[in-house]
C-alpha cells in the first residue's frame, strides 16, 4: 500500500494530465468520470491529481515531523539511560515538564505564536514530539545496560561512546522504530487537522486537510470532494500501521 502510494505520487503526470492548481470554472463540481476519476472541485480542479499532489505534502511533513524528533529523542534517551545519576535526573525532569502539557495544546500554542506555515509545523512537532522517543529509548537503555555483554565491554575497557553507539543503540532503538510507524499515522492526522483549522499548510496547496475543509460547503452537492481526501488519510494510516506491525515482528528478538 505504501509502495503503491509512493509510486502513484511519483508518476502522477503518467496518471493524470491535469494541473493540481489550474482553475477551470467550466468543469466545476463534475462527478467522477473517465476524464476526472475523482471528480472536480468547486474551482474545476481535478481532485485525483490534487489528492496525489497532497500526498507529497502530507508524507513529507509526517516523515520530517516524526524521524527528526525520533533522532533527537533517541539520543536523549540513550544518554539518560546509560549514564544515569544527575544526567538522567536532569534530562527526565525536562521531559516531564513538556510531557505535562497535552500534545495538541503545545503544538497549537507554538504554531499560533510562530504563525501558520509548513516550516513552523516542523518546529512545533520537533519541540514536542521527541519526548515519547526519549522515554522509550531510556527505558530500553536502562535494561540493556544491565546485561552481561555490556558488563563485558566495561571489563574490556571499551570507550563509553563506542559501547553506546555500537552495542546499546542498535538494540535500544528497535521499539522506537516500531513506535515511529504508528506516530506517522498520528502525525498525518494531526497535520490534516491543523490545516483544517487554518494552522498548517496554507491554500491553495493541495494538502489533504485543506481539501477536506474546502469541501465542507459542498458535501451534499459534491460528496466526492470530501470522500476521496478522507479515504487517502485512512489509506496511508492503514499502510503505516501495517508497516509498524511488520517491523515489530521482524525486529523481535528470536528466542
Amino acid at each position: 500500500m505504501l509502495a503503491l502510494t509512493l509510486a502513484a505520487t511519483a508518476l502522477t503526470p503518467w496518471f493524470s494530465p491535469w494541473d493540481p492548481y489550474a482553475l477551470d470554472f467550466g468543469a466545476a463540481m463534475q462527478a467522477p468520470s473517465a476524464s476526472h476519476w475523482f471528480g472536480t472541485d468547486n474551482f474545476g480542479r481535478d481532485i485525483f491529481t490534487r489528492v496525489l499532489a497532497g500526498a507529497v505534502f502530507d508524507l513529507r511533513i509526517a516523515v520530517v515531523c516524526v524521524f527528526v524528533p525520533m533522532l533527537a529523542g533517541t539520543m536523549v534517551g540513550l544518554v539518560a539511560g546509560f549514564f544515569g545519576g544527575w544526567v538522567d535526573a536532569a534530562l527526565m525532569r525536562l521531559t516531564d515538564v513538556v510531557w505535562a502539557f497535552p500534545f495538541y495544546v503545545l503544538v497549537l500554542a507554538i504554531v499560533g505564536v510562530l504563525g501558520a506555515s509548513e516550516a513552523n509545523l516542523y518546529i512545533a512537532f520537533f519541540l514536542v514530539n521527541w519526548i515519547g522517543y526519549a522515554r522509550i529509548v531510556r527505558g530500553e537503555t536502562i535494561l540493556i545496560a544491565r546485561l552481561e555483554y555490556i558488563e563485558a565491554t566495561r571489563v574490556l575497557r571499551f570507550g563509553k561512546l563506542r559501547v553506546l553507539l555500537r552495542h546499546v543503540l542498535p538494540n535500544a532503538v528497535t521499539p522506537a522504530l516500531v513506535y515511529a510507524m504508528s506516530d506517522v499515522v498520528l502525525t498525518v492526522q494531526a497535520v490534516a487537522a491543523l490545516s483544517f483549522f487554518g494552522l498548517g499548510v496554507q491554500p491553495p496547496a493541495p494538502e489533504w486537510g485543506i481539501l477536506i475543509v474546502e469541501s465542507i460547503d459542498y458535501m451534499r452537492e459534491a460528496p466526492w470532494m470530501t470522500v476521496f481526501p478522507g479515504f487517502a488519510i485512512v489509506w496511508i494510516g492503514i499502510a503505516f500501521s501495517l508497516v509498524g506491525e511488520g517491523l515489530s515482528v521482524a525486529l523481535k528478538p528470536k528466542g
